[in-house]
């Protein structure tokens, strides 16, 4: 039975699931995917699964705090 909070983080992950990214920025789902597809959201495929690197959420928040677009 998982006890940890539904606000706690793992930070001994390396990669993320989508669900899990978006939980970190308080978005929808849909919304991650979203930004996935834009290359605004840094992502890779392991076999077949998506995957976010654990430090992609925090680098997109930057970008869009300094005001610069992913390239």
């Amino acid at each position: 039975m998982d006890t940890a909070p539904a606000n706690a983080f793992d930070n001994t992950l390396v990669l993320l699931k989508v669900e899990e990214a978006a939980r970190r920025l308080r978005i929808g789902r849909t919304t991650c995917f979203q930004l996935i597809r834009t290359g605004q959201l840094e992502s890779v495929m392991v076999g077949g699964l998506r995957r976010i690197p654990a430090d992609a959420p925090a680098a997109y928040v930057t970008r869009l705090r300094t005001g610069h677009q992913a390239a």
